[in-house]
């Protein structure tokens, strides 16, 4: 039986509907987000570390890389150049908040001897920061960095030139026998060749060792040339087609050096 008109209810009302509704209780207070410690707290954080590590045998404490130079990006680490005295050397590697802190334990009088004859610690030291140090002895050692590299790198005499190119095609031909049968090892060869390569590059031309990021831009700004078949091996799009670069790299880097004596 169909109900007539008067009989018809109305829809409810948004006020009816709204009273229904159960109340929605307040979303708790949540502890503010702790801020993670700048870049000062980190470095005062790990100079703490060593102090409570090294304290009794402690010389200096000397920030090196990107973290000296104030040019740190969101993945760089911190690296640590700590002098102690006697030879008890080592390295720690620890993580303060989102930063991974590398720390060098050296000798001091070890690293003071080999500033006139290594092709790292002059450039790594010259832009160095001090942190902590006895008797000024971590801002005397970088001043002799910087009077060092002023004096320009150690020259590789002909026989370690040619030890740098025996070295660069070992790897180099290691990586071609196995381009078809063990690809992956192949190219691991590969890698090594071209971080050879690098390291050569700069001992063969007579020049300081930059920082590992910056190698083949700096390259590239003494040789365009070498500069642009580093980019191309980087990019190469297989293992045929690095081989094929690795070459012309090689002949292009040592073209003036001799191959190693040949006695039957």
């Amino acid at each position: 039986m169909s109900q007539s008109p008067s009989e018809v209810q109305p829809p409810p009302s948004r006020e009816e509907l709204n009273a229904e509704l159960l109340p929605v209780p307040e979303p708790p207070e949540l502890p503010p987000t702790p801020e993670p410690p700048g870049i000062d707290k980190i470095i005062a954080h790990a100079l703490g570390h060593v102090r409570g590590k090294r304290g009794g045998d402690l010389v200096a404490v000397i920030l090196t890389g990107s973290g000296a130079r104030r040019a740190l990006t969101a993945h760089s680490d911190l690296d640590f150049i700590v002098l102690v005295k006697g030879h008890d050397e080592g390295q720690d590697i620890i993580r303060i908040a989102d930063r991974l802190i590398d720390i060098r334990y050296w000798s001091a009088e070890a690293v003071e001897d080999e500033l006139s004859s290594s092709p790292r610690l002059p450039p790594l030291l010259r832009k160095a920061r001090v942190l902590f140090e006895h008797d000024a002895i971590g801002s005397k050692l970088i001043d002799k960095a910087q009077q060092r590299f002023r004096q320009g790198p150690p020259q590789a005499g002909m026989h370690e030139k040619i030890r740098f190119k025996a070295e660069c095609l070992h790897w180099l031909g290691k990586a071609e026998d196995l381009t078809g049968s063990q690809p992956a090892t192949a190219e691991y060869f590969l890698a090594t060749f071209f971080e050879e390569l690098l390291q050569a590059f700069f001992h063969v031309r007579g020049l300081w060792i930059t920082a590992p990021a910056d190698m083949i831009r700096f390259a590239a700004s003494r040789d365009a040339a070498f500069g642009d078949l580093l980019e191309r091996f980087q990019g190469a799009p297989t293992t045929v087609a690095r081989l094929d670069i690795g070459r012309q790299l090689a002949q292009q880097l040592f073209k003036d050096i001799p191959n190693p004596q040949r006695v039957d």
